[in-house]
């Protein structure tokens, strides 16, 4: 299967990021079928926050 660059929507800050077509293929070899949602950032820090609360 061929993969192409997608923008999505942040689903916390609303900013535009770009699903690379390495990104899609690393998803679909994990057995991911869910797109991200979330930015690099906010995925960094949700990651983050969630480390600080343990």
């Amino acid at each position: 299967m061929e993969y192409k660059d997608k923008t999505l929507v942040c689903k916390d800050c609303g900013a535009e990021f770009t699903f690379t077509a390495g990104e899609q293929a690393f998803y679909a070899e994990k057995g991911f079928t869910n797109e991200p949602v979330r930015c690099a950032d906010c995925r960094k820090k949700r990651k983050a926050e969630r480390n600080n609360n343990k």
